[in-house]
C-alpha cells in the first residue's frame, strides 16, 4: 500500500459520500415539505447554535459542517484500512460495517448530545438514516478506499 495515497481516497470519499448524502437530505426535506436551506441551517446549528438565524452564512456553514463531518467519517475509515489492509479485502462486508457504525456515532451519540429533543428517532428517520449511513457513506468509501489504496 502506497503512503503517498491516503489523500486521495479521503478527498474523493468525502465529496462523493457528502454530496450523496446531502442530496439525500435534500430529498428527503422537501418530501417533508420542509425548506432546505433551513435544514442546512440546522445542520449548523450543531457546533453554531446561532446559524439558525443566519440565512444564506448559516446555510453555507451547514454545507460546510456536512462537509467537515463526512470527512471526519471518510478519514477513520481510510486510516483504519491504511493500518488494516484487510479491511478493503471485501468492501460490501466493511462498508456495512463501517456504515452501521458511523449510524451509532452519529444517531446514538453526536445528535442525542446537542439535540435531546430529537430522541427517540422515529422508525422512519431509523430507515432513512440506516440507508443514508449504509449505502451513500459506508459502502462508497469502502469502494473508494479500496481503488486509490490498491497496493
Amino acid at each position: 500500500m502506497h503512503r503517498h495515497s491516503i489523500a486521495r481516497p479521503i478527498i474523493v470519499a468525502t465529496l462523493v459520500c457528502g454530496t450523496l448524502d446531502i442530496v439525500w437530505a435534500m430529498i428527503l426535506t422537501l418530501w417533508r415539505g420542509r425548506q432546505i436551506d433551513a435544514m442546512l441551517r440546522f445542520v449548523a446549528s450543531g457546533p453554531f447554535p446561532g446559524a439558525t438565524d443566519m440565512g444564506a452564512a448559516g446555510s453555507l456553514m451547514g454545507l460546510a459542517v456536512h462537509y467537515a463531518l463526512m470527512a471526519i467519517m471518510v478519514a477513520v475509515f481510510v486510516f483504519a484500512a491504511r493500518a488494516r489492509p484487510s479491511l478493503l479485502s471485501n468492501p460490501w462486508i466493511t462498508g456495512l460495517i463501517y456504515g452501521l457504525i458511523t449510524y451509532a456515532a452519529m444517531n446514538l451519540i453526536v445528535v442525542p448530545f446537542r439535540f435531546p429533543a430529537a430522541w427517540p428517532p422515529s422508525m422512519l428517520s431509523i430507515t432513512t438514516q440506516l440507508f443514508s449511513h449504509i449505502v451513500l457513506v459506508g459502502w462508497p468509501t469502502a469502494f473508494i478506499a479500496k481503488t486509490s489504496m490498491r497496493r
